[in-house]
């Protein structure tokens, strides 16, 4: 056994330093790195091609192979299980920087262990057609709801507020449930110029820096989504989670770094969307923003229960930007048509809706791992008890998520992950 932890410590910085040279090549790639800073040098003065790099990775692939995982204990075949997918996607993501081409649901196999459902136009028309009956005045569904939302914009000289509200109440209500390091903390930015909307910069000792894009107008909903999704119990947590339990406490060095095109985006983007709903359950929520959030935006806190109404009709929308994106993508329709289908399906304006498109560009096959994750972290949860109704099983199981390796094809095996939960 200890040999075999060698071999896997040894295999494990050989990752980190493999994703770190792939980000000489691939920007977009490293998304987090605190480890050690002489392994960074190292990486930076040698810099290998991508075809070196691939033969490092195929080299340490081949090398977990000859471990016998069955003989591990249960956290260090989660460990064996995460060190294997995460190499074989950073070769497919080699692969694709030399030029090699996949559709969409190839890629997302390949760099995300996971595919998206497919559904077809009357999934989407037969949903709005239940918000058609929800949001009032004259014009198309689109039109409608983007005049409805219109009232519902936080004015820009009260977003700090706003959102400094939002942030505070999801924190205290993480901390209810998860103990979190005593030193964490997080900055907030506003940006321009991003194809995204939000995004967590994680900079290691339970720090993040968290930038949010202002070039668009911010609904009200934005300020929970985003303050749980990039903050607690979201990204910031789960990093800062992964940092205590298994970077400082176990030596997985592995964990030190977190490459962006990878299974472990699956994880992270479910955990932070269900996070959403775990730290605003049911009706929390809605009652929050109506004493809160609305007042601190100028707001009419009356409308909000009608507000809510709508939007939960339109979260059923979710998959419409992933079959944009495969579409797209795949080369079957322009990027106009693209833009087209997120107005009409997705209910963006035209300016959020070519926004997004530049988002599949930069990020392609990516899209999946939102709502993909959602579902499967909530079947995952719910399979072990996890309901709202069960709010400390709930967060145990959550918990369990946000602190062990985790890949997306444990959690596809009806929702009882690759292997039973982990005793940490």
């Amino acid at each position: 056994m200890k040999q075999t932890l060698s071999l896997m410590n040894r295999i494990a910085e050989a990752y980190v330093k493999l994703v770190l040279a792939l980000g000489h090549h691939d920007t977009d790639y490293v998304d987090a790195y605190y480890g050690p800073a002489e392994w960074k040098a190292e990486v930076d003065t040698e810099n290998p091609d991508l075809e070196l790099i691939r033969k490092r990775a195929g080299a340490s692939l081949a090398e977990l192979r000859t471990v016998a995982a069955a003989r591990l204990d249960e956290p260090s075949r989660l460990r064996h299980a995460y060190l294997k997918k995460q190499l074989e996607s950073m070769v497919a993501r080699v692969d694709i920087l030399k030029g090699k081409r996949l559709t969409f649901d190839e890629e997302s196999r390949a760099l995300y262990d996971a595919v998206a459902p497919v559904y077809a136009e009357p999934h989407f028309r037969e949903i709005l057609q239940e918000l058609s009956a929800l949001v009032p005045g004259p014009g198309t569904i689109p039109e409608r709801f983007e005049r409805f939302k219109s009232d519902f914009i936080i004015p820009k000289d009260k977003l700090d507020a706003v959102f400094t509200a939002a942030i505070q109440e999801s924190r205290r209500r993480t901390r209810e449930w998860l103990t979190l390091p005593e030193h964490e903390s997080f900055t907030v930015e506003y940006v321009t110029g991003k194809s995204w909307s939000g995004y967590n910069w994680y900079r290691g000792n339970s720090t993040s820096l968290i930038q949010i894009n202002t070039d668009l107008p911010i609904y009200i909903d934005r300020a929970i989504d985003l303050a749980s999704h990039e903050g607690y119990p979201g990204h910031h947590v789960y990093n800062a989670l992964l940092e205590t339990h298994l970077v400082r406490e176990r030596k997985w060095m592995e964990f030190s770094v977190y490459a962006l095109f990878s299974p472990q985006s699956l994880i992270a983007e479910g955990t932070a969307n269900y996070g959403i709903d775990m730290a605003f359950p049911e009706t929390d929520r809605a009652q929050f923003e109506r004493k809160v959030l609305f007042p601190a935006a100028g707001l009419d806190p009356t409308r909000a229960d009608l507000y809510y109404c709508v939007h939960a009709a339109f979260l059923k929308l979710g998959y419409a930007g992933n079959e944009a994106a495969r579409r797209y993508l795949n080369g079957e329709i322009s990027r106009d048509e693209a833009a087209r289908w997120l107005t009409e399906y997705a209910l963006m304006a035209p300016e959020r809706a070519q926004q997004r498109t530049r988002f599949f560009d930069q990020y392609r096959s990516y899209v999946i791992n939102y709502n993909l994750g959602l579902d499967l972290v909530k079947k995952y949860i719910d399979a072990r008890g996890g309901d709202p109704a069960s709010p400390q099983k709930r967060w145990k199981e959550f918990q369990v998520l946000l602190s062990t390796p985790q890949v997306p094809s444990g959690l596809l095996k009806s929702g009882k992950g690759l292997f039973a939960r982990p005793k940490y």
